[in-house]
């Protein structure tokens, strides 16, 4: 039981944030869909509401590149953790904003079949009190991120299996990343 005035570790405060996760099987081995995941400014021919990803460094641990949103929204992304072949982990969020923890993973499946699994640990709201936090994750962060997250699995799929760049909005639009 959590008392008051406990401090918390860090990994605590990140199960604390109430992941979102968004997934989905790949007709594609391990290695190629790590070879597209890994690939400097990959968002920009994966990412259905991309619309440019500079990359000041990649790849590895310290990578960091920026997201910018049909929305008009930038978002830094900064990679903590690299697991070659893998996936990585990594921190997003605007400059001088709160910063989401998201960690990409790749499961082989064998026979030519992979999983891709994107999970967002998501800080907006996180100094607010518990019961405001829970009602709007539950009413609106957690539908509207996985809704995006399944954008955004699907058009790595999209890339994987097209070998092409997935279209802008190509699986619907997002009141929070799409053009408005």
């Amino acid at each position: 039981m959590l008392r008051m005035g406990l401090m918390l570790t860090e990994e605590q405060k990140r199960e604390f944030r109430w992941p979102v996760t968004g997934s989905i099987v790949i007709e594609a081995q391990g290695q190629r869909v790590w070879d597209v995941i890994s690939a400097p400014g990959n968002l920009l021919a994966c990412h259905p509401f991309c619309s440019d990803n500079p990359v000041r460094k990649w790849p590895g641990e310290g990578s960091r590149d920026e997201v910018h949103y049909l929305s008009g929204w930038v978002f830094e992304r900064l990679v903590h953790t690299w697991l070659e072949g893998e996936g990585y982990d990594l921190e997003i969020g605007r400059a001088g904003g709160s910063k989401s923890d998201v960690s990409w993973r790749i499961t082989d499946l064998g026979a030519g079949r992979s999983r891709l699994t994107i999970t967002v640990f998501p800080s907006f709201l996180e100094n607010k009190p518990a019961i405001i936090r829970w009602l709007a994750y539950r009413l609106r962060i957690r539908p509207m991120l996985a809704s995006y997250l399944d954008s955004v699995v699907r058009g790595f799929d999209w890339y994987l299996t097209h070998d092409e760049a997935v279209p802008r909005n190509q699986f619907g639009t997002h009141p929070w990343f799409s053009a408005q």
